[in-house]
């Protein structure tokens, strides 16, 4: 699954690891009015943060230890991801409400998706990146570092560093000095 290859996701691991992911969610959600809390299980259920971080909630996470944040990382509400490849996020990135990202694929003939496989591609998100509220990230996307995704923009390839995206799908709108 996570180097992308195809995988049954009723994998008796699989299926384990998502069920700790949903008793995650319950403890950091139910800590809503405790960010400290919220932070302590955050860290437990990633696979890597900074010292630094601050998640709101509520937060949903397919499996959670797929994802690894850098220091100085805020998310504000509502950020889901499906992480059934990796998402790595560099330091000093701020996401907006209702932030999506999305790793998992499903194969496009109606005969391999009704069978079952899925298969993802991984997320990379640099340093000093700004996501704004309900922008999508969608399956292998790369973005450098000093970048700004506009609200509602859904990312559907990679940009490098030092851009403004915009639109559905996203391109580049602006550079930035």
């Amino acid at each position: 699954m996570l180097a992308g290859q195809m995988y049954n996701a009723a994998d008796s691991e699989l299926v384990a690891l998502r069920e700790q992911a949903r008793v995650y969610r319950q403890a950091f959600n139910a800590a809503e009015l405790d960010s400290s809390k919220r932070t302590e299980i955050a860290k437990q259920w990633l696979g890597t943060t900074g010292e630094r971080i601050y998640i709101e909630s509520p937060l949903t996470l397919d499996y959670g230890c797929n994802i690894h944040v850098g220091e100085d990382f805020y998310a504000n509400f509502n950020w889901t991801v499906l992480d059934t490849c990796p998402v790595t996020i560099g330091k000093n990135a701020m996401l907006g409400p209702n932030v999506q990202f999305y790793t998992a694929l499903h194969p496009l003939k109606a005969e391999e998706r009704i069978a079952g496989p899925e298969y993802g591609a991984p997320i990379e998100i640099g340093d000093n990146v700004w996501i704004g509220g309900g922008a999508i990230i969608l399956a292998g996307v790369t973005l450098g570092d000093n970048v700004v995704v506009g609200a509602g923009s859904v990312v559907t390839k990679s940009f490098g560093d030092n851009v403004v995206l915009a639109g559905n799908p996203a391109r580049v709108i602006k550079t930035i000095d």
